[in-house]
């Protein structure tokens, strides 16, 4: 699949995740945190966490990867996940701007697609690693 596509079926996805989360009360805090080392799709807290999300999207039917979209998240992801939380959490905490909640958690949301954009499917796993 061409860059530029598997770009935008991300960012599709991503978009719905964020929806979904704000859908069931999260307040979406950054999304796309970047560093040299990798990304966070999704930031948001809850009443009672801050939470990281990983999000994977696929297109039903499609042939590279995992079949299911979460099951694209292997330790190595999971491991660097955790480094990214940290390195967000000094940042903003040093910038003065770290949301405080009493616990940190790591979601993982799959998105499946038709091959023409539409949402078949999204699974929402709370606390996922």
């Amino acid at each position: 699949m061409a860059p530029d596509l598997r770009r935008s079926r991300g960012s599709l996805g991503e978009s719905i995740a964020a929806d979904h989360l704000r859908d069931a009360g999260y307040e979406i805090v950054e999304r796309n945190f970047r560093t040299r080392r990798g990304e966070i799709d999704v930031i948001a807290t809850d009443a009672r966490a801050i939470v990281f999300c990983e999000v994977k999207t696929r297109i039903a039917g499609g042939r590279s990867g995992p079949a299911l979209a979460l099951d694209a998240i292997g330790p190595a992801k999971r491991r660097r996940l955790r480094s990214l939380a940290i390195e967000w959490l000094h940042g903003r905490r040093e910038a003065g701007e770290a949301p405080w909640r009493r616990h940190l958690r790591f979601d993982a949301i799959g998105i499946t697609l038709s091959p023409g954009g539409r949402l078949l499917a999204l699974e929402h796993l709370e606390d996922a690693f």
